[in-house]
């Protein structure tokens, strides 16, 4: 069973659609105890780093992905939620993150070519690090989806893909049983369900 860790921020709906439409036993929750007896983790989210830091810490799951991540489980982020996974994000202040993966997050502004359009929003090929079985069914250039204004720097021991966007941004993240996506699988089409599917089967 994978649990999607519900802390009231993320698009839990279409994610919950897309396991189920390939055959993945997923179910919503934000009982501890569900999550400590699933076999495998989502964290979702969308919105600011900072208060959705707050959210998990006031709900206790803080604790509870720690607990499970150090545990062996296996762990995918997605967007906002792959983002806590790190270190430290500088959006609107400093905030702390999970610490489970080396890093921090950092606004694009500043950094991005002048002229391009923030967020970035839409659909960019991937291009592949190294190999992880997370990306199994990947191949170089292939299309997903992004929305996001900030991006993790600094991860180049768990990085496995970047997408160009006037510079090279962090796509996706793995480092033992902890993984991220920076864009949306589950908007993601053929190439996202793909990603998933590896994640379920693993």
């Amino acid at each position: 069973m994978i649990v999607i860790i519900d802390y009231g921020v993320g698009n839990l709906f279409s994610l919950c659609s897309s396991l189920k439409s390939i055959g993945a036993q997923a179910e919503v929750s934000a009982d501890p105890a569900r999550i400590a007896a699933a076999g495998k983790l989502i964290l979702p989210g969308v919105g600011a780093f900072g208060d959705a830091a707050e959210k998990l810490r006031r709900a206790g799951l803080d604790r509870v992905i720690l607990e499970q991540a150090e545990k062996g489980k296996p762990l995918l982020g997605i967007c906002l939620g792959m983002q806590l996974l790190f270190e430290k994000s500088w959006e609107y202040g400093e905030h702390p993150g999970l610490g489970l993966l080396k890093g921090q997050v950092v606004p694009m502004a500043g950094r991005l070519p002048a002229g391009l359009k923030i967020p970035h929003i839409g659909w960019n090929g991937l291009l592949l690090k190294k190999p992880h079985r997370l990306l199994r069914q990947v191949r170089e250039g292939d299309c997903v989806y992004f929305v996001h204004s900030f991006y993790a720097e600094g991860c180049e021991d768990s990085l496995i893909a970047t997408a160009e966007y006037g510079i090279e941004l962090t796509a996706a993240v793995a480092k033992d049983n902890v993984m991220g996506c920076q864009f949306h699988p589950e908007k993601s089409g053929r190439v996202g369900l793909n990603i998933l599917r590896a994640f379920c089967e693993d």
